[in-house]
């Protein structure tokens, strides 16, 4: 049998792994599954995990409790895939490592270990990783999320569109090929945790942006969320 030969640069990049990275991406994972969307929603009064998508990102909160609960959990994702990169290259370990460490840290949103592996759909942190690994890369992609949300009115389409858009300016500004493939793992994971939201826009059901929302999970996330029927006189 012909044995496989791994190209030589990712050959040196197995055998130079920094064993630190093991505890680090365990740290990432626990830090980017902290619940802040649940926390912050909660001094609302909202179970956010009840209300519309059910998704505790910063796009349900803002719907449900308002701006200001909003931009707090915006922020606070944005440093859970931030800060445990900083721990990263505080360590030393080389660019791809933190960025692997990054990764990490959006899975713990997504899946958080302390809400029985729910939570949000990663934008807020991925974009965390992203600025913190690559600030130039970062500012580029700001103004096209808001330009897209500008014009069509859905955080969904901006965070699905940026995102694409990330791997191509990876490649337009010359990154690295682990830059790039990770651009791809973060597009990738942000187009299925939003497969129901491409259902709803197909179908012309997706919320607005900044619709308020404070209507009860529905059992089937495809399926448009109305308002209650006044009750008659």
């Amino acid at each position: 049998m012909a044995r496989v030969t791994l190209p030589s640069q990712l050959r040196r990049m197995i055998e130079n792994v920094n064993l630190n990275i093991l505890w680090v991406a365990v740290v990432a994972y626990i830090f980017g599954a902290i619940p802040f969307g649940v926390l912050v929603a909660r001094t609302y009064q909202v179970d956010i995990q009840k209300v519309g998508s059910g998704n505790t990102g910063a796009t349900n909160v803002l719907r449900a409790a308002g701006w200001s609960a909003g931009v707090v959990v915006a922020l606070a994702d944005i440093l859970k895939g931030g800060v445990p990169m900083l721990i990263a290259r505080a360590l030393g370990m080389p660019d791809w490592e933190i960025a692997l460490v990054g990764f990490f840290a959006i899975v713990g949103h997504n899946y958080s270990i302390f809400l029985a592996f729910k939570g949000g759909k990663g934008v807020a942190t991925s974009y965390g990783v992203i600025a913190f690994s690559d600030i130039g890369l970062g500012l580029a992609l700001l103004p096209i999320f808001i330009a897209v949300v500008a014009i069509t009115r859905f955080s969904s389409a901006g965070s699905m569109i940026t995102s694409f858009c990330s791997i191509i300016l990876a490649i337009a500004m010359q990154r690295t090929w682990w830059e790039v493939l990770m651009m791809a793992l973060i597009f990738t994971l942000i187009m299925f945790r939003h497969r129901d939201n491409l259902q709803r826009l197909a179908a012309g059901n997706e919320r607005q942006f900044n619709q308020k929302n404070t209507t009860p999970v529905p059992s089937d996330t495809a399926k448009p969320v109305t308002e209650p029927e006044p009750k008659a006189e």
